[in-house]
C-alpha cells in the first residue's frame, strides 16, 4: 500500500466503495486521515461499514462538516452527462475533488529515496485501443530484463495497493480518460498516448472532450519523455504542442505504417519491421513478423508505443527485443491459445466493437471467424472490406442472423452456440487456417462480460488439443 501523504488529521470523504474505493480508504487512512465513505449501493455500504468504514451521508450538508477533500471513484460522473450529486456538493461548498490517480501522484515520492542509487520512474499509458497490451508489455520487457517493475491502474493492481517504490524500479500505469481527466495531480516520467477513436463520447461530451481527458496526461505535469502515436490528427496535433522543435528528442513519434526518419527520435512499425530512427537515421530494427504474442499491424503499433517507453528508460534495442519474443499477450486479446494439427486457434474475445473486429481481421489469413453476440448500433457492414481473407463464419448469439444479412457473399453459417461454433469451425479447418473468435459484438446475450466468453473458447480448443 502507498500511504497518501498530505493529509494527516484531515476528514477525506470517499465516494464509491468498489475495489478502487475501498482501497483508497484505506491508504487514505495509513496517512493518518479520518476517512468518511459513501455509496449509492445500499449492500456495498453495508458490506464496507461491515469492514469498518464509517458510512456517512453525503448526500446530506451537514456531512461535509469538516470535510477538506472528496476522492471520486473512477466510474462516477464528474461533469458529463452530468456530475453525480456529492460531487455537485462538493463544488458548490468549494472542496477540492480528486481521485486515485491525483493521490497516486503526489504520494509515491517519499524521503527514502534520497538513498536509492537510482530514482524510481513511472511510466503511464493512455489511448483508446491497445493500452492495455501495451502497458502489460512494457511491464514484461522491464521484468525480462530484471528491472523492478509494478504494474497497476486500469489493469492489475489499483495504484494505492501498489506497493511502496524500490531502488531503481519502474511503476508502469495504464490510465483511462476516466482516471486522467479527474486526476489533481499528473506527472510521470514517462507518457505514452497510443491512438484515438471515438469511446466514452457521453462522459466527455464529444470526441473534443474525450481528447482534452487523454491530453492532461501530457499537459498537466510534463513528462521527461512523451510517447505519442502520431497516425491521427490528435496525436500530430499534441506531439507537436509537447515539440519545442525539429531537434527536440523528448518526444518520441509513434507510427503503425508511416515511416518517420524526419523527427530528432521516432519508432515506426511496417511491413511487420520496427525501425528506431534518431536524429534521421536508423539506430535499431526489430522483425516482428514472428512473434506469436503481437500479430498484426495494431499490436505493432503497441509494439512500438512499448520499445519506446523502454528505450526511454534506458534498455537497450536487442534487450527489448529478446524479451517481445517471450511475451504471450493479454487473455482475449489476439490470444494464441493452441495450434491444432496446424491450425490456429486465437482469442479476441475483448473485440467487442467493429473497430476492434477489424483490426483482429487485418492480422491473419486464412480465416474460420467466430461472430456474434449482442450486435452494436450500426451493425458490422462497416466490416465489409476487411472480409476477404475469412475462409467461412460462424455466427452465434442473438445478433447471428443480423450479422448473417450483412456480410453479404462470405461463406457462412448459423452456428447460434460457441460449442457448435469451434466444432465447426475445427472440423472443417486446414493446416495454415487460423480460428478466430473477434465478435464485433457484445457479449451479454449468453455470458456476463467478454472475459467469460473468451474462456469459454478456451475450454473449447483446450478439449479439443487434449484429444489430438
Amino acid at each position: 500500500m502507498i500511504p497518501v501523504q498530505g493529509v494527516e488529521d484531515q476528514t477525506v470523504a470517499v465516494l464509491g466503495l468498489g475495489r478502487s474505493g475501498k482501497a483508497t480508504a484505506a491508504a487514505l487512512a495509513a496517512g493518518g486521515a479520518r476517512v468518511v465513505a459513501w455509496d449509492d449501493g445500499v449492500d456495498t455500504r453495508e458490506a464496507a461499514e461491515a469492514d469498518g468504514l464509517h458510512i456517512l451521508d453525503l448526500t446530506r450538508d451537514a456531512a461535509w462538516q469538516g470535510v477538506s477533500l472528496l476522492v471520486v471513484s473512477p466510474g462516477i460522473p464528474h461533469l458529463y452527462p452530468r456530475p453525480h450529486p456529492v460531487i455537485a456538493k462538493a463544488y458548490e461548498l468549494g472542496i477540492p475533488v480528486d481521485n486515485d490517480i491525483g493521490l497516486f501522484f503526489r504520494s509515491y515520492a517519499t524521503e527514502d529515496w534520497q538513498g536509492f542509487d537510482r530514482p524510481p520512474r513511472v511510466i503511464a499509458v493512455t489511448g483508446s485501443n491497445g493500452k492495455s497490451t501495451t502497458t502489460a508489455l512494457i511491464h514484461h520487457v522491464l521484468a525480462e530484463c530484471n528491472r523492478p517493475t509494478q504494474m497497476g491502474g486500469n489493469i492489475g493492481t489499483g495504484v494505492l495497493s501498489l506497493d511502496p517504490a524500490i531502488d531503481g524500479e519502474v511503476v508502469v500505469l495504464e490510465l483511462s480518460s476516466y482516471q486522467t481527466d479527474l486526476a489533481r495531480a499528473l506527472t510521470p516520467d514517462v507518457a505514452v498516448f497510443t491512438n484515438l477513436s471515438s469511446d466514452h463520447l457521453d462522459r466527455h461530451a464529444g470526441h473534443g472532450g474525450y481528447f482534452a481527458a487523454k491530453r492532461r496526461l501530457f499537459a498537466e505535469g510534463g513528462p521527461d519523455r512523451a510517447v505519442i502515436g502520431i497516425d491521427e490528427a490528435e496525436g500530430l496535433f499534441l506531439a507537436g504542442q509537447m515539440s519545442m522543435g525539429p531537434t527536440d528528442d523528448r518526444v518520441i513519434r509513434i507510427s503503425a505504417g508511416q515511416k518517420l526518419d524526419r523527427a530528432a527520435w521516432s519508432v515506426f512499425a511496417r511491413k511487420g519491421f520496427l525501425s528506431e530512427y534518431r536524429k534521421g537515421r536508423q539506430a535499431a530494427s526489430i522483425d516482428l513478423r514472428g512473434m506469436r504474442g503481437l500479430p498484426g499491424a495494431h499490436n505493432h503499433q503497441n509494439a512500438c508505443a512499448a520499445y519506446a517507453a523502454c528505450r526511454a528508460v534506458g534498455l537497450a534495442p536487442r534487450q527489448i527485443e529478446g524479451a517481445f519474443h517471450s511475451f504471450a499477450g493479454l487473455p482475449h486479446r489476439s490470444q494464441t491459445v493452441a495450434e491444432i494439427g496446424g491450425v490456429r486457434y486465437v482469442n479476441d474475445s475483448k473485440a467487442t466493437n467493429v473497430d476492434a473486429a477489424a483490426k483482429a481481421l487485418q492480422a491473419f489469413d486464412r480465416i474460420r471467424w467466430i461472430a456474434g453476440g449482442l450486435g452494436k448500433d450500426g451493425g458490422i457492414a462497416a466490416l465489409a472490406p476487411y472480409l476477404g481473407q475469412v475462409s467461412k463464419a460462424y455466427l452465434i448469439g442473438h445478433s447471428a442472423r443480423d450479422f448473417a444479412l450483412e456480410i453479404g457473399q462470405t461463406p457462412h453459417e448459423i452456428s447460434e452456440t460457441m460449442e457448435d461454433a469451434v466444432a465447426r469451425a475445427h472440423a472443417e479447418a486446414v493446416p495454415g487456417d487460423t480460428v478466430l473468435l473477434a465478435p464485433a459484438a457484445a457479449s451479454f446475450d449468453q455470458y456476463p462480460n467478454f472475459e467469460k466468453r473468451g474462456e469459454h473458447f478456451v475450454r473449447l480448443v483446450q478439449a479439443l488439443a487434449a484429444k489430438n
